[in-house]
């Protein structure tokens, strides 16, 4: 089985993302996710904003994170998005959120892994199937 392609995007942990111990709040790595996935899909078709104009509305069904390794104050990180199955009216993306390499460390290392679902919606929030244009970009993307 190959591995699929990933799309990445690299950033520093700001100050507003972290507690007063200079780690980074749990909830910051979901908006790191959306940053990543958000990129994979401008790369491979139309943008989320194109999207929502043509009626398909791409809400969240579901989340899981794990957590490997804390993130700080100042890390450089590397967001990686890529997407695990399209359904008919679902996508699922898989993530890895990385400390980049530094002096002190030899390799990336893994701080967290993801997973999201999200359900195709109409303008009316009632599910919708994908249009084959977009399922057609994020398989060949």
């Amino acid at each position: 089985m190959s591995t699929p392609p990933r799309t990445a995007i690299e950033f520093r942990v700001r100050y507003a993302e972290t507690d007063q111990m200079g780690v980074v709040y749990h909830a910051n790595y979901l908006v790191w996710c959306e940053m990543a996935r958000t990129e994979l899909i401008r790369q491979r078709g139309p943008s989320y904003a194109e999207l929502e104009r043509d009626g398909v509305l791409l809400a969240v069904a579901d989340v899981s994170m794990r957590f490997h390794s804390p993130a700080r104050y100042d890390d450089p990180i590397r967001a990686e998005s890529w997407i695990e199955e399209i359904r008919s009216r679902t996508v699922t993306f898989a993530y890895e959120i990385l400390r980049l390499e530094d002096p002190g460390n030899a390799a990336p290392e893994r701080l967290v892994t993801a997973q999201t679902r999200l359900i195709a919606l109409g303008h009316d929030t009632r599910p919708r199937k994908l249009p084959p244009e977009l399922i057609h970009a994020l398989e060949n993307g």
